[in-house]
């Protein structure tokens, strides 16, 4: 297969685009690991010094009890979106349910919806079950606004998945619950794997939710942690350190997109054939 053109121009006006978000980060890292003036892309002194946030509590406090928060958090989020996405994308995809369409329309218009619009009726909500402040209470805001589009990619994994297998495994005996657990969700193990890691990167940048659902308890994500320290008028803000903090914040999620990209890639591709 001969190509019509050449990638080589595509390539050099994507590099041109994302130079500043690169020289961005690559200060980012400068900043955080030398004590260059700020903006410098020139190393001055290495120094470790702006990372002693990681071993001295005193200096903008416990990140650790943050980040453990943040992985409860995620984790939570995950356990909630991937379980009801599985079982309800395949409710969907696969059982004659009445007002199917409108539910689908509903759930693709419920996605539409940006939080910062729903947050007055979410808090409402939260207040009215007695769960506003807690934990519990921002995971299930949280699962609410990504559920639409984890159940919608599941449900086109699950559309592209042969009737054959299906038909297949209860021609043997076998039950539908069965069926689905041992037979179809191997066929759509990347869709699971996709949609578990764009529900961890949800909970962990998340801000408005925790910061506005649950002002005064005492756990605490990073993404609040962050913004507490963020405090240009102190006498004591460190602009390096808080540098150092973000790119501790932002590394997961990075380590995480670069491991597994293609099979976020997935998403568009369905499930396994055959």
């Amino acid at each position: 297969m001969t190509r019509n053109f050449s990638i080589l121009p595509v390539l050099l006006v994507l590099a041109i685009i994302s130079l500043p978000l690169c020289l961005m980060y690559l200060s980012l890292v400068i900043d955080s690991f030398t004590n260059a003036p700020g903006g410098s892309l020139i190393p001055d002194e290495v120094t470790l010094e702006h990372w002693r946030f990681l071993v001295d509590p005193t200096l903008v406090g416990n990140v650790w009890v943050s980040t453990f928060y943040t992985v409860v958090y995620a984790v939570a989020l995950v356990a909630v979106v991937v379980s009801l996405a599985a079982t309800g994308g395949y409710a969907l995809s696969r059982l004659n349910l009445p007002f199917r369409r409108m539910f689908l329309g509903g759930v693709l218009i419920m996605h539409g919806f940006p939080a910062v619009t729903l947050i007055i009726g979410m808090f409402l909500v939260l207040q009215f079950i007695g769960l506003y402040d807690t934990l519990a209470g921002i995971v299930l805001v949280r699962a609410a606004l990504t559920l639409p589009l984890a159940i919608w990619v599941m449900k086109g994994f699950y559309d592209s998945v042969p009737w054959e297998i299906e038909m297949a495994g209860i021609q043997d005996g076998a039950s539908r619950f069965t069926v689905w657990r041992r037979l179809i969700l191997p066929q759509v193990k990347p869709g699971l794997i996709a949609i578990t890691v764009l529900a961890f990167i949800d909970a962990w940048g998340e801000f408005v939710i925790p910061r506005v659902l649950a002002p005064t308890t005492d756990f605490e994500v990073l993404s609040v942690f962050l913004e507490g320290i963020s405090i240009p008028d102190s006498v004591e803000y460190n602009f390096d350190i808080y540098k150092a903090v973000g790119l501790y914040y932002t590394l997961p999620v990075l380590i995480l997109f670069l491991i597994f990209q293609n099979r976020l890639m997935n998403i568009f591709g369905g499930g396994t054939k055959g």
